[in-house]
């Protein structure tokens, strides 16, 4: 096996050549977000007749969706989710923005848990100046529970008074635990007591992620697509002075935390807009299927009892 050390070939030209595969890919999504997007509005109206479309959808959704529904979530979703539908907004209307980036909205009939009838969720892709973060980053959204069904237990009330309060503290980037206001300490001990599979699946409306703006990441990806260009110029940048700053181990409450409720919320994202929203017809159909051979299993349990039930003829008598 031969060492890379032992050829001309460097890491970085490696690395470069990884990126390039990803722009080409990020293209090819960015030009079918654009042709696509009529017919997710050709198959929004089709499917719109059909009683319970989307319920059946998430009744058969894959397990990156499935493992997030509690049986409370499920209760609502059931009933009361009238539509779903995801948007690549920076694209979709010709921008040249990053494919990424999505919309998920979820439309709900009148319900016994919430007043709210649309529940949007907007995701930003964003790259972080220190190389620590790339990936959705998202703002908290309210919903107005009704008294006593707060299926998130306060949770995502409390994400999103926090949120606000940064916002006009004009608050950025990571907050170190020794620095946490009175409502972040509650909320960090509420999220502790949390256990691991989550409260609900309406927690995911509070998921904010790392912490970048929209500045600080056109600046990140601009920096990173010159050092490219360098390199393939055979040029080298020196980034000694820029070199990244070494984290040393302390105390407990010097360290940073992000207070998020809904951890995995990113995953969720791209699980419902890479797999669950463009393959929603093969899980409306798997759902028909499973209630058909449900139905057909049912029927032949009542044929088998009928069967059992009946009496065995009587012998003939002999003269």
């Amino acid at each position: 096996m031969t060492a890379i050390e032992e050829t001309n070939v460097t890491y970085e030209q490696l690395a470069d050549l990884e990126q390039d595969f990803e722009d080409a890919e990020l293209e090819i999504t960015r030009q079918q977000a654009v042709l696509m997007k009529p017919l997710y509005e050709k198959r929004a109206k089709t499917v719109a007749d059909i009683p319970n479309f989307w319920p059946l959808v998430f009744e058969q959704s894959p397990p990156e969706v499935d493992s997030y529904i509690q049986p409370s979530d499920s209760a609502v979703i059931s009933t009361s989710l009238k539509a779903l539908s995801v948007s690549r907004f920076e694209v979709e209307d010709g921008g040249k923005g990053d494919p990424r980036s999505v919309v998920i909205k979820f439309e709900f009939n009148e319900n016994e848990y919430f007043e709210n009838t649309v529940l949007e969720k907007k995701f930003w892709q964003r790259q972080s100046k220190d190389g620590r973060f790339s990936g959705l980053v998202s703002e908290p959204v309210a919903i107005k529970w009704k008294p006593g069904k707060d299926l998130t237990e306060g949770l995502l009330d409390q994400a999103v008074a926090i949120y606000e309060q940064d916002k006009k503290s004009g608050r950025t980037g990571l907050v170190k635990v020794k620095d946490f206001t009175p409502e972040q300490k509650a909320l960090q001990k509420k999220i502790q007591a949390t256990g691991m599979g989550g409260v609900s699946f309406f927690a995911f409306f509070g998921y904010r992620g790392y912490p970048v703006s929209e500045e600080e990441s056109r600046l990140a990806v601009e920096k990173d697509k010159e050092e490219r260009r360098l390199r393939a110029e055979g040029k080298s940048k020196n980034d000694d002075d820029e070199a990244p700053e070494l984290v040393e181990e302390g105390d407990e409450d010097d360290e940073e935390e992000i207070l998020e409720i809904f951890p995995d919320g990113e995953e969720l994202a791209v699980a419902i807009s890479e797999d669950l929203w463009p393959s929603a017809l093969k899980y409306f159909t798997q759902a028909q299927e499973v209630d058909g051979i449900s139905e057909m299993d049912f029927e032949e349990l009542e044929d088998d009892e009928d069967e059992e039930d009946e009496e065995p003829p009587a012998k003939k008598q002999k003269a």
